[in-house]
């Protein structure tokens, strides 16, 4: 209520500074005050001032101009801030967003308090009142990491009986590609010994028996996710939405990636863009599974229909590295629980003319088409199977992305140069897992992860993410990741593969723009594009890289409109 009475009463004062009897002047907001990046350029280029319109930049240059040109602009003193385009993440799951939200806060430190398996008990138990159940039916929460608790190991259904018998609980994996239900859960997803593994996924079981111990991974958790997580009534949709749409703007965005839509998602989205709930861009990436039926919609589209439209396809070739279901060549030194040493991970889709049709589906129809693919085995899939269907049908301007490759080697980022692959990285590894990399697949390895200043010099488009409801959807601490890569212990993963904090910035601004196919609209502060805008407390090229973490949003502008304003945007005026 109180971000609509003062966006209430910015929208007053434009009109009452306006020019009524001149559009030329009407709703101009003039910028100026602070370190204000127009991200356009190889190197940062700042300028004095920009003026927006209703929802378009059109004015960047010196101040003395601007109020030459627009005097009845209302303006907007930064008093020292940083204002840059709004931040685009090349990879998320915004459907996720408001189940991350909402639900239990199992993520361990820094994010929240999850250290250990009592702990995470008791934030489940703590979480689990009647009204908060009512939303999905479930007790739920996400982001539990087995490779940081004290126990390291997974919950079980024993443990999350604890939590309650009488209501099924689920709690995701912060993989995102794991999940653990308790035993009222496998009952109502009927889940027992005589269930066969899924192709691409397993029921781990008790030892020495088939029965279930509650932990299901991949194709045995991911359909069943957000069957549990949607909410189950109008009202409960609306809290969602608002709950995951406030996050995503706390952070900046003003363009997010939905980057595995099934239809459950693609509904929930549909729908937020129906009834005009949506105050940022969202771009959906079918999962292959479904793509027909959703790619011949009018939701297919280069533009989008009250903030939402389906980009392409999402395709995915193996699982999850901290996890241990990404595909390798060479063992994990530590298996997982119930695995065999030698134990390389499984891909997703094993057999090559599986893939092979899926990417010529997509390059007969010309849809843009996004692969998941962690270990060098599933890389090496990919690279054989796009290399077949690129001879067929060639790939000139489609931007097909690699995501995450996080242990992509040097010889494969040169095939994906050669198949013109955008690479779209993830090195928010390098804080959250890189000691646990270093575990399971050595040191050398382990530093090697998410190679970006290799793939940059090589020649490839680059871009990051966050990768959200993973982590937190904090773009700040990507920026920080990428150009410090020191690990939760402090040390260092990989000096060489550190970028620059403006190149970090491009990734998530022009660069994450042009893989959206969305450059001549945004991505730099422009004349003509969208005014797409982001203020910041301190520069993330100033300050000390150390603290580009602690780098908080102030404001995030949409098309000129403020959709997001934090409490201490109040000395800005």
């Amino acid at each position: 209520m109180k971000q609509i009475l003062i966006f209430s009463i910015l929208i007053s004062l434009v009109s009452a500074c306006s020019n009524q009897s001149s559009k030329l002047v009407e709703n101009k907001i003039l910028y100026y005050g602070g370190d204000i990046l127009t991200m356009s350029g190889d190197k940062p280029n700042y300028v004095e001032s920009i003026v927006t319109n209703s929802d378009t930049i059109v004015f960047v240059g010196r101040l003395s101009e601007a109020k030459k040109l627009f005097p009845r602009s209302t303006q907007m003193n930064l008093d020292g801030k940083t204002l840059l385009p709004g931040f685009i993440d090349a990879h998320a799951h915004f459907a996720g967003f408001p189940s991350q939200s909402i639900g239990a806060q199992i993520l361990p430190p820094p994010d929240a308090g999850a250290n250990n398996i009592d702990a995470l008990i008791q934030i489940l138990k703590d979480w689990s009142t009647p009204e908060n159940i009512e939303l999905t039916g479930w007790i739920f929460g996400m982001g539990f990491d087995d490779s940081v608790l004290e126990d390291k190991r997974f919950p079980t259904k024993e443990d999350l009986d604890k939590v309650s018998t009488e209501y099924p609980v689920m709690i995701i994996h912060i993989s995102g590609h794991f999940c653990v239900v308790n035993s009222k859960g496998l009952e109502l997803l009927k889940l027992t010994a005589d269930s066969p593994d899924p192709e691409g996924g397993i029921i781990r079981r008790k030892p020495g028996t088939k029965e279930p111990n509650g932990v299901l991974e991949e194709l045995a958790a991911i359909p069943f996710m957000p069957m549990v997580l949607g909410p189950k009534s109008e009202e409960a949709i609306k809290i969602f939405l608002t709950a995951g749409q406030n996050m995503a703007l706390s952070y900046g965005y003003t363009t997010v990636q939905e980057g595995r839509a099934m239809p459950s998602s693609h509904l929930f989205l549909e729908y937020a863009a129906n009834t005009n709930f949506l105050k940022l861009d969202v771009i959906s990436y079918i999962d292959y599974s479904v793509a027909d039926s959703l790619l011949k919609t009018d939701w297919y589209s280069s533009s989008y229909k009250n903030h939402y439209r389906i980009g392409g396809v999402k395709l995915t070739l193996d699982g999850s590295p901290q996890g241990r279901t990404a595909w390798r060549t060479k063992p994990y030194l530590i298996p997982p629980d119930g695995a065999e040493e030698g134990y390389l991970g499984y891909p997703a889709i094993p057999l090559d003319e599986d893939v092979e049709k899926i990417y010529e589906s997509a390059f007969q129809n010309n849809w843009q088409i996004h692969t998941h693919a962690n270990g060098d085995a599933a890389m090496d899939q990919m690279i054989r199977t796009l290399k077949k269907v690129t001879a067929k049908y060639g790939n000139e301007n489609r931007r097909d992305v690699l995501i995450h490759g996080q242990y992509v080697r040097e010889d494969q980022l040169d095939a994906f140069k050669n198949l013109n692959i955008i690479a779209s990285l993830f090195p928010l590894h390098t804080f959250y897992w890189g000691d646990w990399h270093k575990e399971i697949i050595g040191d050398s390895l382990g530093n090697n992860i998410s190679p970006t200043r290799t793939a940059l010099n090589k020649g490839l488009k680059i871009t990051i993410h966050t990768d959200a409801p993973v982590a937190l959807p904090n773009l700040m601490r990507v920026i920080w990741t990428a150009t410090n890569r020191v690990s939760r212990s402090g040390s260092i993963i990989g000096k060489e593969e550190r970028l620059s904090p403006y190149e970090a910035l491009k990734c998530i601004t022009e660069w994450s723009a042009y893989q959206h196919f969305e450059e001549k609209t945004k991505g730099t502060l422009e004349i003509g594009k969208l005014a797409d805008l982001v203020i910041l407390d301190s520069n993330p090229l100033t300050v000390d890289k150390e603290k580009i973490k602690d780098i908080i949003v102030l404001q995030t502008i949409k098309e000129g409109s403020s959709v997001y304003r934090r409490e201490t945007i109040a000395n800005i005026k």
